[in-house]
């Protein structure tokens, strides 16, 4: 499983493309489940950073734990998290989690 991640150029924000715009949480991302779906993202991805809506267009790999969307990698875990020294704010701070498709 993969979804499109990016950051948003207007802000820095880490974000993922859902339902035809960018959230700011990995759970709500489009899920691709097969090389057709994830060629789809990646020209979504492409046309979003050549309107300069986004930069750092990647797709990433996800797991579905316990019902929820959770990136696989490190790197992306704190992407989706926020900052790892205050859990206080973030998006670890606000964010509710969802619910794998």
């Amino acid at each position: 499983m993969k979804v499109l991640t990016a950051n948003r150029l207007s802000d820095g924000i880490a974000v993922w493309y859902a339902d035809g715009g960018w959230a700011e949480i990995v759970g709500h991302a489009d899920i691709a489940h097969d090389k057709a779906a994830e060629d789809r993202l990646e020209a979504i991805g492409a046309a979003a950073a050549a309107n300069n809506e986004v930069v750092d267009v990647n797709l990433i790999d996800v797991t579905a734990v316990d019902g929820l969307v959770e990136p696989v990698r490190l790197r992306e875990k704190i992407r989706a998290a926020g900052p790892t020294i205050r859990t206080d704010i973030g998006k670890q701070a606000s964010a509710a989690p969802a619910r794998a498709a």
